[in-house]
């Protein structure tokens, strides 16, 4: 008798194909893929584009908690019994997103190892990215964290060089981001164009002779 060949697990197509608990849906920028509050039954993939995770306070003072870019998983909370969203996740840009059912997941995360793999990647690379944000907020300045910011938006450090180009991001969200207020991300923005570390041109370029202000002491 010939034994039956299985084919290994492909974890790019499973993020790629509709079916199995799984949809694709293309979100315009500034529109909410869900909402505080929402009941956490899925989790979400990033194809391409950027989305904002924020959390708004009982008196209505929003905080951005992260900017995730192509690659990240995102509301993976519904996994260890999380019942309602605890922010809002909203796209900054163009974004195609992955909606996999939280069963589904469950499932795939237990019988195939590769893919399991990949996602416990992932979230190393979140609690190590949360680390940096703590450290960056409690020791350093303001100027170096909007740095920092616009570094991580440009995908430094990712795959080699930046992008040419970020997200229109608000100074207000970038504010929120840093923990100042608009006018000194304002400040610091007109700073670093002037000594040429970032330039607009049909949106904002970071070059990387940004990272001197956050290399700098």
């Amino acid at each position: 008798m010939t034994a039956i060949e299985t084919r290994p697990f492909d974890s790019k197509s499973f993020l790629a194909v509709v079916g199995d608990g799984r949809t694709i849906e293309t979100y315009r920028k500034n529109r909410v893929v869900f909402a505080q509050g929402d009941p956490a039954d899925s989790v979400f993939y990033i194809q391409r584009g950027k989305v904002k995770l924020a959390i708004l306070s009982p008196r209505g003072k929003e905080a951005v908690i992260a900017i995730m870019s192509s690659g990240f998983f995102f509301g993976e909370g519904c996994l260890v019994g999380q019942p309602l969203r605890m922010a809002t996740a909203s796209a900054i840009t163009e974004c195609t997103v992955v909606q996999v059912k939280k069963s589904v997941m469950t499932r795939v995360l237990h019988d195939e190892p590769e893919f399991s793999e990949m996602f416990i990647t992932h979230l190393l690379t979140r609690n190590i990215r949360i680390e940096e944000d703590l450290i960056d907020q409690l020791f350093n300045s303001s100027e170096k964290r909007l740095a920092r910011i616009l570094l991580l938006l440009a995908n430094f450090g990712k795959d080699g060089r930046p992008e040419e180009v970020i997200p229109n991001i608000s100074q207000e969200t970038l504010a929120e981001m840093i923990g100042t207020t608009r006018s000194r991300v304002s400040f610091f923005l007109n700073k670093f164009r002037k000594l040429g570390f970032i330039e607009y041109n049909g949106g904002m370029h970071v070059h990387t002779s940004l990272l001197n202000v956050v290399l700098h002491d």
